[in-house]
């Protein structure tokens, strides 16, 4: 019996064997592993359908913050305009009050500057009409006797000198 060139006895055996052996794995094996295969495949497809959504979502996700990051920036931008507007506002703001304080201030010391400036020459009139007085006074003594005819000319001048003063 040679395996190379085998009977026909064993040739048969061998057909009835394999064959058995075909309907017992036709029958029960093959169903199990197609549907492990099936399942295998079924979830493969399950998983490449979960993944293409994530891409998507990631996708999205991605989308979603490039829109927000530059709505942040356009905020952002925005916010820094108006606190320069602001600024400005406000130096201006107090560029204009310091400079009506200034004016202000200028005023008042042209004010006292001047009133200072009447007191100083009423106070020069009142001197120089009291020298004036005195000097006269000294004069119409040596000069003059006392009499109320003087004496009414004294009044007289020295009303002057204070209406003098008044003016």
């Amino acid at each position: 019996m040679s395996l190379i060139t085998p009977d026909f006895g064993l040739l048969f055996w061998m057909v009835l064997i394999f064959g058995a052996v075909f309907f017992i794995l036709a029958k029960f094996g093959f169903p199990v592993i197609t549907k492990a295969v099936q399942k295998r495949s079924d979830h493969i497809e399950e998983s490449l359908r979960m993944a293409e959504k994530a891409r998507a979502s990631i996708d999205d996700a991605i989308r979603q913050r490039e829109q927000m990051l530059e709505e942040t920036r356009s905020e952002q931008d925005k916010m820094l305009k108006e606190a320069s507007r602001t600024r400005e506002a406000i130096l201006g703001d107090a560029r204009e009050k310091a400079q009506a304080e200034a004016a202000e201030m200028i005023r008042n010391a042209r004010a006292e500057i001047a009133a200072e400036k009447e007191f100083a020459m009423q106070e020069i009139r009142s001197e120089v009409s009291a020298l004036s007085v005195a000097v006269a006074e000294k004069v119409v003594r040596e000069k003059l006797e006392s009499t109320p005819e003087q004496q009414a000319l004294l009044q007289r001048y020295a009303e002057e000198a204070r209406q003098a003063e008044l003016n």
